[in-house]
Parts: C-alpha cells; sequence; structure tokens
C-alpha cells in the first residue's frame, strides 16, 4: 500500500463500554491535552464516565470520539425541570472530519427528548458549532476579581471551617443538589462526576461547614497555585444567603495572605456593594489570571416544548400567539433513530397565563411567531427579548407582540452555577 492509498476503515456509533473503552477515551484525552499524564488523571476519568449513557464512535472498533450524557435538572423560575447535560464531546486528531461529533451530538439530544428532558445544556468550545443542533447562548456569568480582605463583612461570626477532599465528593455533590434555589440553576445526578471533578482540580483548596448531623451545608472549592494567589474559586454552594456569607467571612480570612480571588458572581448578590472601595483597590487585585471577565460559556434549548411554557406563570394580561417553529437538529437525526425524536419543530399555539398553555396546530385569528428553537429558548428563559432576537436571530412576530412578550419574559439571569 503506497503512501497515497488508504484502506478503508469501517465508522460505527454505539454505547460506551466502561471495562472495554476506557483506556482509549483515557488516550482521547490525552491526545487533545484535557488531563495530564499521570494515573491520577486518568483514574478520574474513570470516576466521571461512571453511571452515564455514553457512546462512543468507532474506527475499525477503535474509539476516536466520546459523547456523555448526564441527567439532572434545571431550574426554571420556581420550577424544577428535567435536564439532560450533553458533555465531554471529544475527538480524536484521527477522528476528525468523520461527522462523529455532529452525529453523536445529535443523538444526544434526541435521546434526552425521547427520555423525558424539558433542556438540554452544554458547555461550548466555541460559539456556532452546536447552534446546528438547536442550542442557544446561556447568560453571562460575571467573574469576578477581588482582594478579600475588602470584603464588607466583619460583622458576620467567624467559625472554623473543615478542610474537605476527595474523599468528600459524595458530600460536596450533594450539598450542590441542595444549594438554594435560583433561575437557571443546574444540578446533575450521581457523585461519582464531583469525584473526577475535585481530582482534577490543580493544586486544589476545598472549605466548607457541616450541621450537627454531620451534613456537608455550605462549601467552596477551588485552585490556589501560587502563595498570594490568585485563589479561583470553580464550586460554590450554599442553601441560604446567610451560610453565602459565611462563605465570604472565610474568604475574608484567608486574604492575610490571599490577595486576590477570583469567582463567579453568585446569584442575586453584586459583589462590589460587598467591598470596601473596590475602585481604589481594583489596581491590587490585577495578579495573573485575576482580571474581572463577563463570559457566556454554555448552551442550552428546549427539548420538551409543553413542560417549558407550562413552566411560565405569568400574572399580567394573557396573552395568545400562533408559532410557527423549526428544529434544525431535525437534519442530523433519522427518524428509525431514537424513539422517533427528530425534534421539536411545527405549528403551535400558545397562551402565556398563571397557567401557561400550548396545543399542537395554528388556531388561527392570532398574530404569528416565526422563529428556530434557539431563539424560542433564549426568550423564554429571560436570556434576550424579543426586540433583541428580532435583529440578531431567526425571529419575526408583529411589534405590538414582540412589546408583550418583552414583558412576559422579564427574568433574573440564567445562571447554571456550576460546570458541565
Amino acid at each position: 500500500m503506497t503512501g497515497c492509498e488508504a484502506r478503508s476503515m469501517e465508522r460505527r456509533i454505539r454505547p460506551f463500554d466502561h471495562d472495554r473503552d476506557l483506556d482509549d477515551v483515557v488516550r482521547i484525552w490525552r491526545e487533545v491535552r484535557w488531563i495530564e499524564s499521570g494515573a491520577e488523571h486518568a483514574k478520574a476519568v474513570g470516576l466521571f464516565l461512571e453511571d452515564v449513557d455514553s457512546e462512543v464512535g468507532t474506527l475499525d472498533d477503535t474509539p476516536e470520539c466520546l459523547v456523555v450524557r448526564r441527567p439532572g435538572r434545571i431550574t426554571y423560575d420556581t420550577t424544577d425541570l428535567p435536564l439532560v447535560a450533553v458533555a465531554a464531546v471529544t475527538t480524536s486528531h484521527v477522528g476528525r472530519k468523520l461527522g462523529f461529533a455532529s452525529t453523536m451530538t445529535a443523538r444526544a439530544v434526541a435521546a434526552g427528548g425521547h427520555g423525558g428532558a424539558a433542556v438540554a445544556a452544554l458547555g461550548m468550545f466555541e460559539q456556532g458549532f452546536y447552534d446546528r443542533f438547536g442550542f442557544a447562548t446561556g447568560s453571562y456569568d460575571h467573574r469576578a476579581a477581588f482582594d478579600p480582605q475588602t470584603l464588607r463583612v466583619g460583622h458576620i461570626p467567624y467559625r472554623t471551617p473543615v478542610r474537605l477532599g476527595p474523599e468528600d465528593a459524595s458530600d460536596m455533590a450533594a450539598a450542590l443538589r441542595n444549594r438554594m434555589a435560583h433561575h437557571g440553576a443546574v444540578t446533575l445526578d450521581g457523585d461519582a462526576w464531583q469525584r473526577a471533578e475535585i481530582s482534577w482540580i490543580e493544586d486544589p483548596i476545598a472549605l466548607g461547614y457541616r450541621d450537627e448531623t454531620g451534613e456537608l451545608t455550605h462549601f467552596l472549592a477551588g485552585s490556589l497555585k501560587e502563595e498570594h494567589g490568585p485563589l479561583d474559586i470553580s464550586m460554590l454552594a450554599y442553601r441560604t444567603i446567610e451560610e453565602l456569607m459565611e462563605l465570604l467571612r472565610l474568604l475574608r480570612e484567608l486574604g492575610d495572605q490571599v490577595r486576590s480571588v477570583v469567582m463567579n458572581e453568585p446569584p442575586m448578590v453584586q459583589l462590589q456593594v460587598l467591598l470596601d472601595t473596590p475602585m481604589r483597590h481594583r489596581p491590587q487585585t490585577r495578579l495573573p489570571g485575576s482580571e474581572s471577565s463577563y463570559v457566556a460559556w454554555w448552551q442550552l434549548r428546549i427539548l420538551d416544548l409543553a413542560a417549558c411554557v407550562a413552566a411560565r406563570r405569568w400574572e399580567g394580561e394573557p396573552i395568545a400567539f400562533d408559532l410557527r417553529l423549526s428544529d434544525p437538529v431535525a437534519d442530523h437525526l433519522d427518524a428509525a433513530d431514537l424513539g422517533g425524536w427528530t425534534g421539536i419543530g411545527g405549528d403551535y399555539s400558545i397562551r402565556i397565563a398563571a397557567e401557561s398553555t400550548v396545543d399542537s396546530g395554528h388556531r388561527g385569528g392570532l398574530p404569528v411567531v416565526e422563529c428556530d428553537v434557539g431563539a424560542l429558548t433564549r426568550l423564554w428563559f429571560g436570556v434576550a427579548s424579543a426586540a433583541a432576537l428580532a435583529v440578531t436571530h431567526r425571529f419575526s412576530a408583529p411589534s405590538d407582540l414582540v412589546d408583550r412578550l418583552d414583558h412576559a419574559f422579564r427574568l433574573p439571569p440564567t445562571v447554571p452555577g456550576i460546570y458541565f
């Protein structure tokens, strides 16, 4: 066989087999530099892939692509909706341009829809690739940097925290599931993924508080690579604002050593108002990697239109309209696969009220909204207004209906609160 010749390689997509495929997935993740070469990182991959539904794309039965589905829930206003997180979309260097990532991502979306999830979400490597499956960009996370000694929480009593490690991962996962609810909050089922996440943190630090029964009620975890920071916090869990304030008091006491803390701003709290002279101290927190920033790192899409519509409880004057909805994921799916789920495109009649409803087909005589599922998802979760979507997305509606929709979907930022 000459260098210009290549034998035909059999391509397949099949369920991930933990015993059979783990070494190849570890090889893929090392190849793309998601993990380092040590045994500890490889072990964490095995933990991450426990108790989840995953598929691999194979060349001659050797895995070259992986897509993971992890169940959980997302809070819509005050309602918890079933969620599927599409995670770890990873392709080896030789498995690219073969359609694995696109086909397997579409299949993961369809499996979530067929399995009863109302919403799908994923972390994106770049904006645009996942739009073809109906995903749309979520709200910003505000990543704040500050000097912990400037926190104005001296009035909060200080308590000695407990030190946490990988052996406490199940307790951390439970604390994240039980944390204070807010619009957009994501929680994931199971504990093994948390053990993996803790194992992947470089130079970890994890501190928290337990109640009298030993339950871990609130904690923070992150990375402290240098003596003076920045302390980069990647996990934060609390059940009440008072517990959040206790964690901030803990950070303040670390300020005799750590000069900069970097963390996502907690929902419903503006960190700047808790800082003493934040403008004056801002230049002092500019250690490497500690600039404040806004970034939308994740995307989501509606899978179950009826469940998402019912979750919107609008106490204002009811709004009724006909919807013509397109769903691009259908172009990537075979109706014979995965229970026949091929997206949610179609014609609907929607009524937004104290008890919102959706019916198949157009009622007629109503204003019409035409959009794709990504635009509808951004509107429905309050990520973008109807007026903005009419300019930036495939979204059209009469101007008076646009105004009414903008009133009906004034929601807090849709903030996941965890990475996935």
